[in-house]
C-alpha cells in the first residue's frame, strides 16, 4: 500500500515483468545525485588505464629489455584487446550479471591485475618477470572488458528519459563524463609516468592499484542511491527468433494497409478491427519491412494456445532488431576516424621527437607529452560545448541536444580531416627545413623548427574527440535496444580498437604498394618516410569516408515511440 500523497503506477516493461514506480522512488534515486559517484569511478580506471598504457613501451624495451618492433606490436595487440575485450563483458552483463553486479566484480578482477602488476615489476626475479607481468597485464584488460561499457551505460541509466528535466541533463552528462574520462587521462600522463622514470615503476603502478581502491569504496558508498537494471537474459536470442519467424513467413501476404496482428511482449496477441496493434513501446517503421512478417498473427498461431517465439514476434522485438541494423553502418563509417585519431600516439610523436622541444636551457619537453595538449583542449571544449554553444544551439532546434547526434559526428570527422590537412602541411614544412639545412640523411638530427608547430594539430584532435567520441557514445547509448545498452556502449569502444587494427593495415598497404613504385614510404628514416604524403592519403580516405557517412546518415531514422497513435519527439529522419 502507499500512502495518500504518494503516487503510485504499476507497468508492463519490455519483457512482461511488473514494474512500479514511484514519486518517491524518482526522487531518492538516480539523477546527478547518482551519477556522480559513478564518474569518479570511471575517472579512476582511466587514470589507471592511461598509467599503464601511456609508458608501456618504455618498460617493454628499457627493462625487459625487448626489441622495438616486438614491444610495439605488444603494445598494439594489448590496446586493441582493451577495446574490443568488452564487447564479451557486455554480452555477460546485459544476459546474466546485470551492470551493477559486473561493475563490481570487473572492478575487483581490474584491482587484483594492477596489484599484481605492481607486485612483477619489484618483487618477481627477473628470469619469471616477463610471464608474471604480462599474466597480470590481460588480467587488467579481463577486469576493463567488464568495467568499461558497463560503467558508461549504468551511469546514463541514472537519468530517467520520460522525464524532459533528466533527459537534457542526460545529454550533457555524456558531455560531462568525457570530461572526466580525459582528466583521469591527463593526470596519468603528466603524474604517473614522471614516477614511473624517475622514482620507481613499483610505486607507479602501485599509485593506480590505490586509485581503484578508491573509487570502488566511492562507487559502493553510493549503491543504495542507484537505480538499476535487471538483466533480461541473452538478447541476441530475441533478435535470432526475429529472423527466424521472419523467414518462416516469408510467403505471408500482410494486409493491404502494410499492417497485420501485432503480439505483446508478455505473449498475448491482439488486433483492432483494422488489424493493427493497439499498443507498442516503439512504433512501427518503414525500413527493413521485410522483417515484419515476423509480426503476422497465421492460422497455425491461431491454432496453438501458447506463442512459439521463433514464429511470433512482437512488433517492439521487430523494431529493437531494426534499431541494430540502422546502427551498424554507422559504426562502420566510423572507423575511418579512429584511424586518423590513431596517429596521435604514432607519427604526431614521431615528428615532435626530431623537433626542438627545449624551454629555456635546459628543461626539455619529451615528445610524447605534447599529447597533454589534447587533453586540455578537451578539458576546454567540453564545458564551452555544454554550457555555451548546446543551449544557443537548443534554443534555434528545439533538441534537448542542441543539434542531433549524428550531425555531431559529422562535424567531428569534419575536423578530423582538417587535421590531417593541417599536419601534412607542417610536417611539409619540418621536411623542407631539413633539406635546406643538409639533414635529410641525419635522422636523428634536430631540425631546426619549434614543436610548437605541432600544437594546432594535437588542439584539433582534443575538438574533434568531443565533438565525434561523445557523439558516438550518446548514439550508441540511446538508439540501442534497451536490453543491449551495454552491448551498444561496448560497440561504441570497439571503434577505436578496430581503428587501431586498421591504422597498421594501411600503414602495411601504403608500404607495400609504394615500395613496388621505387619509393617506399614510412619508413625508419622519418626526413625521407614521405609521412606529409601519408596524411594527404589519409585526408582523401577520410573525405570519401565522410561522404558515405552523410549519405548513410541522411536515411538514419532516430528511435520512435508510439503512445495513445502519437509519435514522440524522436520521430525523424537525420538532415545535414
Amino acid at each position: 500500500m502507499s500512502s495518500a500523497g504518494e503516487a503510485m503506477s504499476t507497468t508492463l516493461n519490455d519483457h512482461g515483468a511488473v514494474k512500479v514506480s514511484t514519486q518517491q522512488q524518482k526522487s531518492t534515486k538516480g539523477g546527478w545525485k547518482s551519477a556522480i559517484f559513478i564518474i569518479f569511478v570511471e575517472v579512476a580506471e582511466r587514470f589507471s588505464y592511461y598509467g599503464v598504457v601511456g609508458n608501456l613501451i618504455t618498460y617493454l624495451t628499457n627493462v625487459l629489455g625487448m626489441p622495438m618492433a616486438t614491444a610495439a606490436k605488444n603494445v598494439n595487440i594489448w590496446i586493441g584487446a582493451s577495446a574490443i575485450f568488452p564487447l564479451v563483458g557486455a554480452f555477460v552483463a546485459d544476459s546474466y550479471l546485470g551492470r551493477y553486479n559486473t561493475i563490481l566484480i570487473s572492478s575487483f578482477i581490474y584491482l587484483i591485475g594492477l596489484v599484481l602488476l605492481t607486485v612483477s615489476v619489484s618483487a618477481v626475479p627477473f628470469h619469471l618477470r616477463r610471464a608474471a607481468f604480462f599474466t597480470s597485464l590481460y588480467l587488467v584488460v579481463i577486469g576493463e572488458g567488464g568495467h568499461r561499457p558497463c560503467v558508461q551505460t549504468f551511469a546514463a541509466d541514472q537519468f530517467d528519459e520520460n522525464s524532459i528535466k533528466e533527459k537534457k541533463e542526460k545529454s550533457s552528462f555524456f558531455n560531462w563524463w568525457y570530461l572526466g574520462i580525459v582528466t583521469g587521462a591527463t593526470i596519468a600522463i603528466l603524474v604517473v609516468i614522471y614516477v614511473q622514470d624517475y622514482v620507481g615503476w613499483g610505486v607507479g603502478f602501485g599509485m593506480l592499484a590505490a586509485a581503484v581502491v578508491v573509487a570502488v569504496t566511492v562507487f559502493l558508498i553510493g549503491s543504495a542511491r542507484y537505480r538499476r537494471q535487471r538483466a533480461v537474459g541473452s538478447p541476441f536470442t530475441r533478435v535470432a527468433q526475429v529472423f527466424v519467424a521472419a523467414a518462416r513467413k516469408r510467403n505471408v501476404v500482410e494486409k493491404e494497409n502494410g499492417w497485420n496482428t501485432g503480439c505483446r511482449e508478455d505473449g498475448r496477441c491482439w488486433a483492432d478491427s483494422e488489424g493493427r496493434a493497439m499498443v507498442r513501446g516503439l512504433a512501427r517503421t518503414p525500413q527493413f519491412k521485410f522483417l515484419d512478417k515476423a509480426t503476422i498473427l497465421d492460422d497455425l498461431d491461431s491454432s496453438t494456445a501458447t506463442i512459439n517465439p521463433w514464429r511470433l514476434c512482437s512488433v517492439n522485438q521487430v523494431e529493437e532488431v531494426k534499431l541494430l541494423l540502422r546502427l551498424i553502418p554507422i559504426w562502420l563509417t566510423c572507423l575511418m576516424f579512429a584511424v586518423v585519431i590513431s596517429q596521435l600516439s604514432t607519427y604526431f610523436t614521431k615528428q615532435g621527437s626530431t623537433m626542438i622541444r627545449s624551454i629555456g636551457s635546459h628543461f626539455h619537453i619529451p615528445a610524447a607529452s605534447f599529447q597533454v595538449i589534447t587533453g586540455l583542449t578537451i578539458l576546454t571544449s567540453v564545458p564551452i560545448y555544454d554550457r555555451l554553444i548546446v543551449p544557443m544551439a537548443r534554443n534555434i532546434t528545439g533538441l534537448p541536444s542542441g543539434i542531433t547526434m549524428l550531425q555531431r559526428m559529422g562535424m567531428g570527422m569534419l575536423i578530423s580531416i582538417l587535421t590531417m590537412v593541417v599536419a601534412a602541411i607542417v610536417e611539409a614544412k619540418r621536411v623542407d627545413i631539413a633539406r635546406s639545412h643538409g639533414l635529410l640523411d641525419s635522422p636523428k638530427s634536430m631540425v631546426p623548427m619549434r614543436a610548437w608547430w605541432l600544437v594546432p594539430q594535437y588542439m584539433l584532435v582534443g575538438v574533434s574527440d568531443v565533438l565525434m567520441i561523445v557523439g558516438l557514445q550518446e548514439l550508441f547509448y540511446s538508439q540501442m535496444p534497451e536490453p543491449m545498452r551495454t552491448v551498444g556502449a561496448a560497440a561504441a569502444l570497439s571503434v577505436v580498437g578496430v581503428g587501431s587494427f586498421m591504422s597498421s593495415a594501411v600503414i602495411s598497404v601504403v608500404q607495400d604498394v609504394s615500395s613496388r613504385c621505387g619509393n617506399k614510404w614510412l619508413g625508419d628514416n622519418l626526413n625521407r618516410a614521405h609521412v606529409d604524403d601519408f596524411y594527404w592519403v589519409l585526408a582523401g580516405l577520410s573525405t570519401l569516408n565522410l561522404c558515405i557517412y552523410v549519405w548513410v546518415a541522411r536515411g538514419f531514422v532516430y528511435k520512435q515511440t508510439e503512445s495513445d497513435g502519437t509519435f514522440g519527439e524522436e520521430e525523424m529522419r537525420e538532415t545535414f
